[in-house]
């Protein structure tokens, strides 16, 4: 089931505990606007090349619309429209005043320099630069851009709308970014886990881990369940995967992947088959590549007792009643992985203030938001004795649907 369908279905499910109207139930699933850009620039021997660009604007109720930009050769409407629709619903559970959006550009910035890529990213800025803005639709860096692809995008935007430091969230330090932004998802995946385990009595510091995905949210997370004393016994990346009962010295593979850019070769521990990683023994796993990695054809051998999603839709809908059956306990992504967007709205209030936090005090309104936001999921699911996945959806669904109908709309 492609991340669309698997979405809808979530949200079909999630108004029906909450007994929407039929008609707003229509009308929170339709996006608010659909924008596919041509994006064509000379490459550095002086050919031409064209990509498409996508922009979803799925939902204004609460607020300026968020969600990231992704370059990545599978970048299409239908994943750009579920991911702008989770947006919509992981700022409500998240409990911050935006809606959701979600964009990208069908590339992969591998096979590009650092001069198409800058190119690639002004031209899609001028294509789009009328419709988002500081108080309509703020992007951030996703899978395959970064701080400095925010940077360009700013610096273009500005070109047209004067000094705008608000009109995206995740940029550089010195253009107005937030301390503690980098951190900010793989933190927030963190808080999160302290939440759940909380709930059954247990901490980090007394379980095993396995990672999948050692990016900037996976690398995060992983450093800090290691500081917190977990035992993190297997970690995997698009350029392999390693394990040690005992546990990984996470600090090492730090500087090991940095230094040699693989997970190959790490002496503290031994090479595994990458598809094996999520389905090895382990207290807690956490899935933060890409969605769709926990499916039917797996869920049955997973052995993990808690999954965390770091990653968006990384567990299939049918996975999900698998895995469920089982006694798996499985903290969803539009509230697990919502510490990057809720830092991005610290430092769009930041740009907006003209006045910066120092780090601690961005840490800890993170913890704030996200143990006050598992709170409410848990209220939910009491309240409809439901999943935790459909305690954060109708949290979500019912938060924007409210918005909605408070708004004025017709029925």
């Amino acid at each position: 089931m492609n991340a669309l369908a698997a979405t809808n279905r979530n949200f079909r499910h999630a108004a029906r505990l909450l007994g929407l109207d039929s008609k707003i139930e229509k009308s929170l699933l339709i996006p608010f606007r659909e924008i596919k850009v041509e994006c064509t620039i000379p490459k550095d021997d002086g050919t031409l090349v064209s990509y498409v660009g996508f922009r979803v604007q799925h939902d204004n109720a609460r607020g300026p619309m968020k969600g990231g930009i992704r370059y990545h050769p599978e970048v299409d409407p239908d994943e750009v429209n579920a991911l702008a629709q989770l947006m919509t619903w992981k700022t409500a559970v998240a409990n911050i005043p935006y809606g959701g959006a979600k964009g990208g550009i069908g590339c992969n910035p591998k096979d590009l320099s650092n001069s198409e890529l800058e190119r690639l990213t002004r031209v899609f800025t001028q294509k789009i630069h009328d419709l988002i803005g500081i108080h309509t639709d703020v992007p951030a860096p996703d899978m395959g851009t970064n701080a400095q692809t925010m940077a360009w995008i700013l610096d273009e935007y500005s070109k047209f709308h004067g000094h705008s430091p608000a009109i995206v969230t995740g940029k550089p330090i010195d253009l107005g970014g937030s301390l503690g932004r980098d951190a900010a998802t793989g933190r927030g995946v963190v808080y999160a886990t302290e939440a759940l385990l909380a709930e059954h009595g247990k901490s980090i510091r007394d379980l095993t881990f396995v990672i999948q995905g050692f990016g900037n949210v996976g690398s995060w997370a992983a450093k800090l369940i290691h500081e917190r004393g977990g035992r993190i016994i297997a970690v995997s990346d698009i350029t392999g995967a390693v394990r040690n009962p005992e546990g990984i010295d996470i600090t090492d593979l730090l500087s090991h992947k940095e230094s040699t850019g693989s997970l190959k070769g790490f002496h503290g521990g031994e090479a595994m088959d990458s598809n094996e990683l999520l389905v090895h023994d382990c207290d807690v796993l956490i899935p933060c590549a890409l969605g769709g990695v926990l499916n039917r054809e797996n869920a049955a051998d997973v052995r993990a007792k808690f999954i965390i999603e770091a990653a968006n839709h990384p567990t299939d809908p049918e996975a999900d009643e698998i895995l469920s059956k089982k006694g798996v306990i499985i903290l969803p992504d539009i509230y697990a992985n919502a510490g990057g967007v809720t830092v991005s709205y610290f430092e769009w209030v930041q740009n907006i203030q003209g006045f910066m936090w120092d780090e601690d005090k961005v840490n800890e309104e993170l913890r704030r938001y996200m143990t006050r936001a598992f709170q409410n999921v848990k209220n939910m699911c009491k309240l409809h004795d439901c999943s935790l996945r459909m305690g954060a959806f109708t949290l979500g669904v019912n938060r924007v649907a409210r918005a909605t109908l408070l708004r004025g709309w017709e029925a």
